[in-house]
């Protein structure tokens, strides 16, 4: 076995997981070997480097050996490498850390959390250290 689809290879080393959606995502271009995006017949060797661009960061993965069936997830290490380079995990844990505040459209409503969070974010500090800002108007008791 010299060569294998590219969609068969990514559900066998868990990349995606089921085939459909790996082909979707080559379809969509989102699959790339050396910069350009790829169908999901394509036919992968030994020795490529796939990107694999799920928002926000771009995977990069080197092919080590090929497979057709699925495997365990201890053996997905004998079939690639992961060489996606560190900025590239910058990237998701500042998206992690920032998670509420970057809302994707359509997602829905913040939760109760999100909304406690936000609350807590953008209310000044002094509002908690219980100061009392009742006024006296000019008010004054007629006797």
């Amino acid at each position: 076995m010299n060569e294998v689809r590219i969609d068969k290879w990514m559900w066998a080393t868990r990349i995606f997981k089921t085939r459909t959606i790996a082909a979707e995502a080559c379809k969509k271009g989102r699959i790339m070997i050396g910069g350009v995006t790829i169908k999901p017949s394509r036919m992968i060797k030994v020795g490529d480097v796939i990107q694999v661009r799920k928002p926000p960061i771009t995977f990069s993965f080197k092919v080590i050996g090929l497979i057709e069936n699925r495997v365990g997830a201890k053996l997905v290490p004998n079939y690639l490498e992961n060489v996606t380079t560190p900025d590239q995990y910058e990237i998701l844990e500042m998206n992690r850390i920032s998670g509420f505040v970057n809302r994707a459209k359509g997602l829905g409503r913040p939760t109760k959390k999100d909304r406690r969070e936000l609350e807590q974010f953008t209310e000044p500090e002094f509002m908690d250290d219980g100061f009392d800002f009742e006024f006296d108007f000019g008010e004054e008791d007629e006797e």
